[in-house]
């Protein structure tokens, strides 16, 4: 696997808790969500209206409503990854989580003229990061002990080791390494050189375990109206809340045997958490040139999320005959030589450009009880290469907190692309009964699409019952997604990547009252 990023720039002005370009895509391949009847249908609603999920598709779909309506969507959602890592096949590894869909409260007012003024305030989960990735191999090629020892000899410490330990300028990673000497100075050859231990053994035995767990849920505040039942307007704010923690094991032991080749083995293990508050803003209309036919356009702005991260972390490293087994954790780090596990800084999400258009079976607006069902679509175009940060206090004059976020926002630039969304799905109406089905895909962020393989597929099904201003819905959603996972950048050397299969099953149920 090439390299992927020009990463140099990032070791250069490494900090305490370094913001990824990883971190971007998390909160930005993100897939609808809903209600289960919007699911149900592959999450296509930017055109159809009259459902709670429009707050957070089309707005303007508010704009439909007659009624006063309060809603809940409780589900449920279980996750398998399954990974193939340096040519060994790894079993697959569960997550399960409960999920909160579309859920709240809309109010619908007639005017003198006929026309509608809509306000909605919902609650939805718009991205699950719950998950568990494990993979294990043996690589001859390279060790993870590698990035630390690459982060100190780019560093301005010139080999000395006591500065780079008592610097918080460097990762925790690299601070534990030098401490632990998992990472040293040596003289090969007359030229002094920084090491790791574990390049020189010949092979090692990598385990890598990454539990993730949070999402993002989002509250709309939106309001639509109704011109000539013609146009339907809406637009609102979003006020998006993130929650994420990651919890990581990693191993890394002498293969070869061999018990005085000054390496026998190191653990890093790392919770970071990493929380904020944000706003956004979702404008759209829609246009019903006749009673069957519907045509959406909706913009969404970039969520500003102001970020709070932290870290904690520690290290063990076995040196066969070198040492005595090391251990020292980041609190150890912090309280002896000063510093803090805590940065703050805004994460810039994508634009969204959503267009879509649906058909309507037998009558149209003008005569629901007429209608026999539908079939819709969505096209979504998601700016991902726009993501990036911002640190939330200005430079301290010296360039380097500029310099570290313009080094992980190129990246962002270089490793990804901009991607699409496609949904469609329909629904039969049997008097109160319905039966609903749909599919939605989305295509592969990244710039190397031939190497890095990624995409996601969902399939979806539901039924529901609507009667005497009640309805209940249910809805399945199987998803089928692929991924990639780095246990760790190099700039001098190809990176390793392991890849990930998942399937997950999703159930959701929507219950309503229309009043």
């Amino acid at each position: 696997m090439k390299n992927f990023i020009v990463f140099i720039g990032i070791l250069a002005c490494q900090r305490l808790v370094a913001q990824l370009p990883e971190d971007a895509l998390r909160a930005s391949w993100t897939v609808p969500s809903g209600s289960a009847r919007a699911q149900a249908i592959g999450g296509a609603m930017g055109s159809l209206g009259g459902e709670i999920s429009s707050n957070f598709t089309n707005p303007a779909g508010l704009g439909l409503y007659r009624t006063r309506e309060i809603v809940i969507s409780p589900g449920f959602r279980l996750m398998q990854d399954k990974a193939n890592y340096l040519n060994a096949a790894n079993g697959g590894h569960t997550a399960s989580n409960f999920n909160l869909g579309a859920s709240g409260y809309v109010t619908s007012h007639t005017g003198f003229n006929g026309n509608n003024s809509v306000f909605s305030i919902a609650v939805n989960r718009t991205a699950n990061f719950n998950n568990h990735v494990y993979y294990e191999g043996t690589n001859n090629y390279s060790s993870g002990a590698e990035q630390y020892a690459e982060e100190f000899a780019y560093s301005s410490f010139g080999g000395n080791i006591d500065a780079g330990i008592k610097s918080a300028s460097l990762s925790y990673g690299t601070r534990m390494a030098l401490y632990t000497y998992l990472v040293d100075t040596a003289t090969i050859n007359g030229v002094p050189q920084v090491i790791a231990r574990p390049q020189h053994v010949g092979s090692v035995f990598q385990q890598n375990d990454v539990r993730t767990s949070g999402g993002i849920t989002e509250i709309a505040l939106n309001l639509a109206t109704s011109l000539g039942n013609k146009w339907y307007l809406g637009g609102g704010l979003g006020l998006p809340i993130l929650s994420y923690t990651r919890q990581q094991t990693y191993t890394e032991t002498d293969a070869t045997g061999n018990t005085k080749d000054d390496f026998g083995s190191y653990t890093y293990t790392e919770k970071y958490t990493s929380s904020g508050f944000g706003l956004n803003a979702k404008l759209g209309v829609i246009f019903k040139p006749t009673n069957a036919v519907r045509v959406g356009l909706a913009v969404h702005t970039p969520s500003l999320i102001g970020v709070t991260d932290k870290i904690h972390s520690s290290m063990t490293t076995n040196l066969d005959t070198f040492s005595v087994q090391q251990h020292v954790t980041s609190d150890y780090l912090d309280a002896n030589f000063g510093g803090g596990n805590t940065i703050k800084y805004n994460l810039y999400t994508p634009w969204r450009f959503l267009v879509s258009g649906s058909y309507i079976f037998g009558g149209g607006e003008s005569n629901v009880k007429a209608q026999k069902g539908f079939i819709t679509a969505d096209v979504e175009y998601v700016t991902t290469k726009t993501a990036h940060f911002k640190p939330e206090n200005a430079d301290d004059g010296s360039g380097s907190t500029d310099n570290y976020y313009n080094a992980v926002n190129s990246a962002i630039k270089s490793i990804y692309k901009n991607y699409l969304g496609f949904r469609m799905g329909g629904e039969m109406k049997f008097n109160t009964l319905f039966a609903r089905a749909g599919a939605a895909y989305y295509t592969n962020p990244y710039q190397n699409s031939k190497e890095l393989k990624a995409d996601k597929l969902f399939l979806t099904a539901g039924t529901g019952w609507r009667n005497a201003g009640m309805f209940v819905d249910m809805a399945f959603v199987l998803g089928i997604s692929r991924d990639v996972n780095f246990p760790y950048v190099l700039s001098d050397k190809n990176n390793v990547v392991s890849t990930l299969k998942q399937t997950s099953g999703t159930i959701i149920l929507t219950v309503g009252f229309k009043f």
